[in-house]
């Protein structure tokens, strides 16, 4: 048993200056008992100090997970793709504490992929024209991190650019199992997803580096079925066995362990469940909701696509008739929010983190919802930097970008936005303090120019006007009933779009509390694919 450690007993592995890898999604797959004996170590010992830390989804329930490595000196350069729930290190960007780059989720996963081949790096269309090419930011996030020579280049292959995701050589990978035997063969059976686990660990044996696991159970020799073995022996350098199972090996931020999101355990779901109060949340995801037709393969983001598409489907009818998938892996079901977004009750499938991305940079999901922050006058619009907080983007650009059609979904103001419905008409009882359309984004993380270069259908929702972009721009082609176009859309925009010259008002089915019809929509939508 030489490879079973105390979580301190890791310590004198991870030599200062060192680069680690964890691999996780909120707080699925952190290693509690290994992170906090670092931080640990840190604060009370001064090592290990100046670490870089490379991860792809964000990994935090803004206490626990990578959050327990925000400390000034612990990493002096961080590059991962999302901080949203990680406050200490949204601060520590914002008083330049730390050298942060932020890269697309999916590239940093397949980066860990090239990685473990040995190449150079990665190359992919994705993040073209967004803050991520060098031409715009080069995914430098802080003041230090400008100083320092880019980790993205431009390059053409047969006269087509790419852009090239630099390969950063991981010393030490961090990952987690649900079970190791005495080998150090390592199963995920209480895991809900697989996330991309063997690629970090392959990429660090790449490098010559050492591979931990933490684990919950220790099995004898030669018990593992094969198949199960998720990670083999032979990459792994070191197994800790979590100290306190419900606090640092939680399945979930919100359980411990549940076999729903395990996939073992199905839970039935009632269509007679309450219906969602009708409010602008509502409008919009019955609006985006319209977009859906039969068979259609969805990505959902967080916000009100993940909180509004799937009851709304369920509510009317359609749920079988659409596939809902999210970037983590998981295909079919119920997609959780909030804290647990990544998670899905009931799933058909879950696959490895990697391996979604392939598909959605490849063949492209037929829609993705998608939550907004700003919008532009070039149809650039901003999910990952708000002021002084640097969420970061997450999956946002490899979805969005190769999507067969983008929705985004956005209340039209925010901070204090106040609607009410009457008679089936939209009415505005305060308006928001902040403006969402403005002259220029703070940050590029969709870019209009890519996506009207490629002909890409994009439609922006809102609870009171619908815009499609197109060549020249945002064109208005909706409005809901009761509101002023002039005083309440195209004063509260800095730029004027383009009206259709067929302006419509919204479906007045949207504004009421009934079901909108969409199962009898669908019957005539496969109709007409079948014809």
């Amino acid at each position: 048993m030489k490879k079973l450690l105390k979580g301190q007993e890791l310590i004198p592995f991870i030599k200062d200056n060192s680069t680690v890898a964890t691999a996780g999604f909120s707080l699925v797959g952190a290693c509690g008992t290994i992170l906090n004996n670092i931080e640990k170590s840190f604060l009370e010992n001064g090592y290990p100090k100046n670490l870089t830390l490379i991860h792809g989804a964000g990994q935090s329930d803004r206490v626990n997970g990578i959050q327990r490595l925000a400390h000034p000196g612990l990493v002096t350069r961080i590059i991962g793709s999302h901080w949203g729930l990680a406050p200490k290190w949204e601060e520590m960007i914002y008083n330049n504490q730390v050298e942060a780059f932020c890269l697309p989720q999916g590239q940093i996963v397949h980066l860990f992929r090239a990685m473990a081949s040995g190449k150079p790096g990665n190359f992919s269309k994705v993040g073209l024209r967004t803050f991520v090419d060098p031409r715009v930011e080069g995914g430098k996030i802080t003041e230090s991190a400008k100083m320092k020579e880019d980790i993205v280049d431009i390059i053409q292959i047969d006269g087509t650019e790419y852009l090239f995701y630099k390969s950063h050589p991981i010393d030490v990978a961090i990952i987690r199992g649900t079970t190791a035997d005495e080998n150090g063969n390592i199963t995920m059976e209480d895991e809900a997803i697989k996330l991309e686990a063997i690629s970090v660990a392959q990429a660090a044996k790449s490098n010559g580096g050492k591979v931990f696991v933490q684990v919950k159970n220790l099995a004898k020799n030669g018990s593992l079925h094969p198949k199960h073995v998720v990670i083999p022996g032979i990459y792994v350098d070191g197994i800790v066995i979590a100290d306190n199972d419900e606090e640092e090996h939680r399945q979930t931020s919100s359980y411990f362990y549940h076999p729903v999101y395990s996939g073992d355990l199905k839970v039935p779901v009632s269509f007679s469940s309450k219906p969602l109060p009708l409010n602008e949340r509502k409008i919009i995801g019955r609006r985006a909701a319209m977009e859906l037709f039969p068979n259609a393969i969805v990505n959902l983001g967080t916000g009100i696509p993940g909180d509004m598409i799937g009851p709304i489907a369920n509510e009317e009818g359609i749920s079988d008739s659409i596939t809902l998938t999210i970037e983590s892996g998981v295909i079919g079901g119920i997609p959780e929010g909030g804290v647990d977004f990544g998670l899905t009750k009931n799933a058909e499938a879950i696959i490895e983190h990697g391996y979604q991305f392939d598909y959605y940079n490849g063949a492209g999901v037929d829609l993705t919802f998608m939550g907004l922050a700003e919008a532009d006058s070039e149809g650039n619009v901003n999910v990952s930097k708000f002021g002084s907080k640097t969420a970061g983007c997450g999956g946002f650009i490899d979805i969005t970008q190769s999507a067969k059609k983008v929705v985004f979904c956005s209340t039209f103001t925010a901070g204090g936005l106040e609607t009410s419905i009457n008679n089936g008409n939209l009415n505005i009882l305060k308006e928001g303090k902040i403006k969402k359309f403005l002259q220029h984004v703070n940050q590029i993380t969709f870019s209009g120019l890519y996506a009207r270069n490629e002909s890409q259908p994009v439609i922006l929702v809102t609870e009171r006007a619908v815009f499609e972009l197109k060549r020249d721009g945002w064109i208005l082609i909706e409005i809901a009933p009761g509101i002023d176009l002039e005083k309440e859309i195209l004063q509260l925009m800095d730029f004027k779009p383009n009206i259709s010259k067929n302006l419509k008002l919204m479906d007045s089915n949207i504004f009421n509390n009934k079901p909108i019809g969409l199962s009898s929509q669908f019957i005539n939508k496969k109709e007409l694919m079948m014809r």
